[in-house]
């Protein structure tokens, strides 16, 4: 760790140029020869990044950041936040705790928070950060996690994993097993030192697929962030053997938009032509792919089995954009011609064979407006355009 950053004068040069682009400071000359003027700089990036993400850290003094990936790569503070609601108990062990964010709030609602981090340059910034925090409850080791168990030999109620991929080379498609620690190959180990396990995971990672890898699990969270997928959580307890429980999350700036069900139950959806209202399910449910349930569960028509789109005659609350449809017409030259050539509308294809980019060429569609209009799929498989107007 670099020391000769938390000096006064760096710390303001730091945060005077908060706003400033980095590559126009690189060509400017270095006001501190002796210290490295590309680490300043990497202070900068970084701290702009943490800006919204990590507030907490933005607003602290004599904070030290890793590298600009990293803080791109570490939970946000919305998100672990989220994750801290779901642990219990007294004490709690992070496997692979990175810069630390979902650890600090682990450490509001625990006892004793332990992290570990094998990047020992990593570990030190993280303990120097806690300390600027406050944490006084997070203690922090430099090492590999499972020599650390085996040394320590904790008694703990919870071990939270951020597994990291280790072959970048397998494209997008990846297993747990593929990944450090290897936590299918070490379950049973985890599983002597606490009876509860969190595993974060990235959103690429295929539910069904990590569910052959794994055992004992009790819930499996998708957590969005203002309709993005950022997270899976995976809750597993010792010995347990019931249904998995669902939950999706999608984290919005006044309110979070919650949904569960439990994975394979029986649910029959009800399929029906485009009535009043239109509801398109938020990311969290789209990755969950509990698309019969919400049929089910808010007694909606689904358009057609693979349209993942919902419409009523009545409006509801619902998890996700809400619509009027004012047209529903046929994806023909008659009819697109008059309403939707040379016009301004935002496009969304469910189960069509079209992409946006090729409508809008064809249809010379322009961006924007306030018109929504979906292109779909009917439950008589006909191909169908819904122009809506967007609903709060």
């Amino acid at each position: 760790m670099d020391q000769s950053i938390l000096a006064e004068a760096i710390q303001d040069f730091i945060s005077s140029h908060i706003e400033t682009d980095v590559n126009q400071l690189a060509l400017q000359k270095n006001k501190f020869p002796n210290s490295d003027y590309t680490a300043i700089l990497n202070q900068i990036a970084a701290k702009q990044k943490a800006k919204t993400k990590l507030p907490t850290w933005f607003s602290a003094e004599n904070i030290i950041y890793p590298s600009k990936i990293s803080v791109e790569q570490t939970s946000s503070e919305r998100t672990a936040e989220y994750k801290s609601q779901w642990v219990s108990g007294k004490s709690l062990m992070d496997l692979s705790g990175g810069f630390g964010v979902d650890d600090y709030y682990f450490a509001k609602k625990l006892n004793q928070v332990i992290h570990c981090e094998i990047n020992q340059e990593l570990s030190t910034i993280v303990h120097h950060n806690f300390e600027q925090l406050k944490a006084s409850n997070i203690q922090c080791f430099s090492g590999d996690s499972y020599d650390i168990l085996k040394i320590q030999n904790p008694k703990l109620d919870w071990i939270y994993i951020d597994p990291s991929r280790r072959n970048e080379a397998k494209g997008k498609v990846f297993m747990l097993k593929d990944c450090l620690p290897n936590v299918p190959e070490n379950l049973d180990f985890y599983f002597d030192f606490a009876p509860n396990i969190m595993i974060k995971t990235a959103p690429l990672l295929d539910i069904t697929a990590g569910l052959s890898e794994l055992k004992n699990v009790k819930a499996i969270h998708i957590v969005a962030l203002e309709n993005e997928v950022k997270e899976l959580l995976w809750i597993l307890e010792k010995n347990y053997e019931g249904s998995t429980q669902i939950v999706t999350a999608n984290l919005l700036k006044t309110k979070t938009e919650e949904f569960r069900f439990e994975l394979n139950a029986d649910h029959q959806a009800s399929f029906g032509l485009p009535q009043k209202y239109l509801y398109e399910p938020n990311a969290a449910i789209m990755k969950s792919g509990g698309f019969d349930v919400v049929s089910c569960r808010f007694e909606l028509n689904k358009l057609h089995q693979h349209s993942h789109l919902y419409t009523s005659d009545t409006l509801i609350d619902f998890p996700g954009r809400r619509f009027e449809i004012q047209h529903y017409i046929g994806y023909n030259k008659n009819e697109m011609k008059p309403l939707l050539e040379n016009q301004k509308a935002n496009l969304t294809t469910r189960n069509f064979p079209d992409s946006v980019d090729s409508i809008r060429k064809k249809w010379k569609i322009k961006d924007g407006g306030n018109l929504y209009c979906f292109f779909t799929t009917d439950a008589n498989n006909n191909k169908i355009v819904l122009l809506c107007s967007k609903l709060p």
